[in-house]
């Protein structure tokens, strides 16, 4: 008898739970659920040059759970590479602005140029309307909500909004794309060169942000970076299709390669869309206890940048996240996904 007593009321009670569980999906299927806005982020790069900043936009301004305070347009090499312009901080703005009205969304964020020139000194700051929107912004937050300065190109506008107002340091994370391997990272690539090409677009600037600045950082070097590889057969399948951002996208990048190839430069079947970790370690982490949960890293004392631009060990360096891997799983599908939903939208 107390065996199938305590049967019925089991039976009783998993009822009840499934009529409460019901009646809760039904509360919670009402409305779709939208993500709370959990980070203020401004996002600065060099959109004129390497068209994997253009990708890394696109999936930013796609991810609604970030509070885009504005984007910033850094500048290039003097020295060339991408462009023959030399204002390609200005050229940079005008491509950010492009992908803007092409989405729709021109009215919704402000566009800041940055210096064009990469910094003299490390304690020379050259001001530009980028780097006094990045004081004006770091001033509104705090150390215990922080705003996210995400940089896919040079340090020069974060470095120079450093300089001139020494207050924000503690109530920033800068994420940055860039810098060479370190001892404990992968092997550098085939004719690497020892100073990595973000880190080289002003070693000033690096010099400033790690030997100077409080600034805390979040640092995905170049064996990481390396990591973040799409195949063509990918961009043809699953961006190309997905309506005018996607074919925008898929064609800037194949017209690219193409030109590189007949420059003398075959680039084989895949490209590094290295700066998409600027979206995978803030719009995806996670929602307890958020971070970038399925990527990993390591802390370290951040190291002197030499005058060269080299690493130098340094035991005082204050602790900065150097990433070691990247969830490339989690980062393409999303990306993948919110392109096909945004051309589904557009065929309504």
């Amino acid at each position: 008898m107390k065996t199938a007593f305590s049967s019925r009321r089991m039976r009783l009670w998993l009822m009840g739970l499934l009529c409460l569980l019901g009646a809760a999906g039904n509360l919670f299927a009402a409305e779709p659920y939208q993500p709370a806005k959990r980070m203020k982020v401004i996002i600065d790069n060099d959109f004129c040059g390497d068209p994997d900043g253009l990708f890394q936009l696109v999936h930013h301004l796609l991810s609604p759970s970030l509070d885009i305070r504005g984007i910033v347009g850094s500048h290039l090499s003097p020295a060339g590479g991408f462009t023959e312009r030399k204002n390609t901080a200005d050229e940079s703005c005008e491509k950010i602005r492009e992908v803007l009205d092409l989405m729709g969304v021109a009215d919704r964020y402000g566009v800041y140029a940055g210096s064009n020139q990469p910094m003299t000194d490390a304690e020379t700051p050259q001001d530009s309307p980028a780097a006094r929107f990045i004081v004006e912004e770091a001033l509104k937050a705090s150390p215990e909500a922080p705003l996210y300065v995400l940089c896919g190109g040079p340090l020069t506008n974060i470095a120079s909004a450093w300089l001139m107002n020494r207050e924000i340091g503690s109530r920033i994370i800068l994420v940055w794309i860039g810098g060479q391997e370190y001892s404990f990272g992968a092997v550098p690539p085939p004719g690497y060169t020892p100073v990595e090409y973000n880190l080289n677009l002003s070693i000033a600037a690096a010099r400033t942000v790690f030997n100077l600045s409080d600034l805390r950082i979040w640092q995905v070097p170049r064996d990481v970076y390396r990591q973040c590889i799409y195949s063509l057969a990918e961009l043809e399948a699953n961006v190309a299709p997905c309506g005018k951002v996607g074919k925008y996208l898929a064609d800037t990048l194949t017209r690219l390669m193409s030109g590189l190839g007949k420059a003398g430069l075959p680039m084989g079947e895949v490209y590094v869309l290295g700066d998409s970790p600027l979206v995978l370690l803030t719009a995806l982490q996670t929602g307890f206890e958020p971070d970038p949960a399925s990527s990993s890293y390591r802390v370290l004392p951040a190291p002197l940048i030499s005058e060269e631009g080299l690493y130098l060990y340094n035991h005082r360096g204050r602790n900065i996240r150097v990433y070691t891997r990247v969830d490339t799983r989690l980062m393409f599908a999303d990306f993948e996904a919110k392109l096909k939903l945004l051309a589904e939208k557009e065929g309504e």
